[in-house]
């Protein structure tokens, strides 16, 4: 029999369209384990009907909410120092109600829910599932530590049953924090050392933020652009006013000093110009001598799936300013140089030669300027000098390297699964 995929289900008190951090997270875990092939369900007490793929189950089970009426009067107790009567029968009513949700899947992702206090019934009714085989493969996801048990809190802290399975430690289980200093508060709970404990982080979606279209994400993911040190825009058409040649000479140096870097030319051969394609051509040979084949990207080129002629409407190079680390003019002549201002807009630096635009800019000093007689290799050095000093970028940097929703998915994610993944796999062979 050949081995599927494992079946994830994605426990939390609450889900999307209740809006929180963590419902925001199991929102973004059920996209990426559905995209990745995984067949997901996500179990809450309240919410479910948020904008999800299609193939995401929804299982509500009330009795899992934070808020469910008979927790939060059970919860009263248990801060006055009594655990009622109520608390058992919860427990087993959860337990009851879950088990055969429970019992589809190969591996639940528990966020929150073993290690906070919102619903100890809830945490009890984990543990007995976990006992009795229900529950396969547990992965206690911690995005926060009860106050009650974490020492550096500054609450009292409370001891006995329930207030203790929050600091148990058990085998079997596989313990998850979103980060590092989670991950030290975690271990001291439960008195392990703190690389028994994996740290996966919560991660961004880029194309989400910034306003990417299919197309623009589609650029993004063939030129690999979120993974360069450098991405440098030249939003202009190909012409030999343009002086091209100048930036990929730059381009040359930046790669010669170990940078990652990728320079986007947006626009065509100039449709005026009689020997434009005597310059692209060029362009093109002088890329390949200098060996900038991945590092220079001529847009109108096309890709894989937008064949040339590429031509971009301005909203697409729109996107590809919000995504480029600075801007680039290399122009021996300009009528105005409107990238000037655009890359102002979004807040982008400028490296340029002293087209028209400057001299009626009310500053002296707006653009990173070229001098007539500067090198492309100082120029490139600059460059380097600004991207090691300027803090927003250096953010920007690590941020889009390894925070991105997919990175976080194909290097930390799936290879938890796959770890989890093969003791079920000999089960089945």
């Amino acid at each position: 029999m050949l081995f599927s995929k494992p079946r994830v289900i994605i426990l939390h008190y609450t889900a999307p369209p209740i809006v929180g951090g963590v419902e925001a997270v199991i929102a973004e875990h059920a996209r990426l384990l559905t995209a990745a092939g995984y067949p997901t369900t996500l179990v809450s007490g309240r919410g479910g009907a948020a904008d999800l793929p299609q193939e995401v189950g929804v299982e509500i089970v009330p009795e899992i909410d934070s808020a469910y009426p008979q927790n939060v009067e059970i919860a009263a107790a248990l801060d006055s120092g009594n655990v009622p009567t109520e608390f058992s029968r919860l427990q087993a009513r959860i337990a009851s109600t879950s088990a055969n949700i429970m019992r589809e899947g190969d591996i639940v992702f528990a966020h929150n829910v073993l290690t906070t206090h919102f619903n100890l019934p809830l945490t009890a009714a984990i543990h007995q599932l976990v006992d009795r085989g229900t529950i396969r493969r547990l992965i206690v996801w911690t995005h926060d530590v009860s106050r009650y048990v974490n020492q550096a809190s500054g609450a009292t802290l409370r001891f006995g049953y329930p207030w203790d399975l929050l600091r148990t430690k058990r085998a079997g289980f596989v313990y998850v924090a979103v980060s590092s200093r989670r991950r030290r508060t975690l271990a001291e709970v439960l008195n392990c050392p703190a690389d028994h404990i994996r740290v996966v982080p919560n991660g961004v979606d880029p194309a989400m933020l910034l306003g990417l279209s299919d197309l623009g994400q589609h650029l993004v993911e063939e030129h690999g652009l979120l993974s360069a040190d450098l991405v440098v825009l030249m939003p202009v058409r190909i012409t030999r006013a343009k002086n091209i040649e100048f930036a990929l000479h730059v381009v040359a140096a930046l790669k010669s000093a170990g940078a990652t870097i990728r320079l986007g030319i947006t626009g065509p051969p100039d449709p005026h110009s009689l020997d434009a394609q005597a310059y692209y051509a060029g362009l093109k040979a002088l890329r390949d001598e200098l060996r900038l084949g991945p590092e220079v990207v001529f847009i109108y080129d096309g890709t894989s799936r937008y064949p040339a002629p590429l031509l971009l409407h301005p909203s697409t190079i729109a996107e590809l300013y919000r995504v480029s680390d600075l801007v680039l003019m290399s122009s021996h002549r300009e009528g105005f140089g409107m990238p000037i201002l655009e890359a102002a807009i979004v807040d982008r630096p400028v490296f340029t030669t002293h087209v028209p635009v400057i001299d009626d800019l009310d500053e002296d000093s707006v653009v990173h300027l070229i001098p007539p007689d500067e090198s492309p290799q100082t120029v490139a050095g600059r460059m380097l000098t600004w991207a090691s000093q300027d803090l927003a970028h250096r953010l920007r940097r690590l941020a889009r390297r390894n925070y991105t929703w997919s990175t976080i998915f194909s290097t930390s994610i799936e290879p938890l699964l796959k770890d989890l993944a093969e003791p079920l796999r000999s089960k089945v062979l």
